[in-house]
């Protein structure tokens, strides 16, 4: 084969793989069906006692961070939550503005939502874009198994926290002890590439 018929046949074969490429790659309407469809709009309740559905309000235009709790815990989501208010902290204005957290109790048939009221109180953790979710043990525990967290005993949930984008599909989970600094910047920089799109 001749460098010419060489250079040819690398480049069609580079042109066809973009080609295929751009035809796989969902559209923004493609990725929010199949992220809608997934996660769903399943109805929960705020601390503050509004009906939310989980992907239409919760996740679809946010950066996220979600963790796991319940009120009676004695130890690690207290722990969890002062962390998360550090976390809170080191994002600024971006809290809120781009980034939204989400820390729904995995105990929902005693964790009402004036208990959920009253925790977040407790740590400082009262924002209007800081959620605590509760609502019926059936929806709690649909969510929960969507987000990969579910466990029979409350005492045995997930302690590690996700962070994630569903408009993009990017998720990533993230050690409960980890830096408030380090995970404040994984949220920028989520919040930063979907700005980019």
């Amino acid at each position: 084969m001749t460098p010419l018929l060489a250079a040819f046949a690398v480049w069609s074969a580079v042109a066809l793989g973009v080609a295929q490429a751009q035809q796989v790659a969902p559209s923004p309407a493609e990725r929010e069906a199949k992220a809608r469809e997934f996660f769903t709009d399943t109805l929960l309740t705020t601390g503050s006692g509004r009906a939310v559905r989980l992907y239409s309000d919760a996740l679809k235009d946010k950066v996220v961070l979600i963790n796991f709790v319940f009120t009676q815990c004695g130890d690690t989501c207290p722990l969890i939550t002062a962390r998360l208010v550090q976390v809170k902290k080191e994002l600024g204005e971006a809290f809120g503005r781009d980034v939204r957290f989400i820390s729904i109790s995995v105990d929902p048939e005693h964790d009402r939502p004036e208990d959920l009221e009253r925790f977040a109180k407790k740590f400082d953790a009262l924002h209007p874009e800081w959620w605590f979710l509760t609502g019926e043990k059936a929806n709690v525990d649909l969510v929960v198994k969507k987000l990969g967290a579910y466990t029979p005993e409350r005492e045995s949930h997930l302690t590690t926290i996700i962070i994630g984008n569903a408009a993009q599909a990017r998720w990533k989970r993230v050690r409960p002890d980890a830096p408030p600094k380090f995970v404040a910047d994984a949220l920028r920089d989520l919040a930063a590439s979907s700005l980019q799109q």
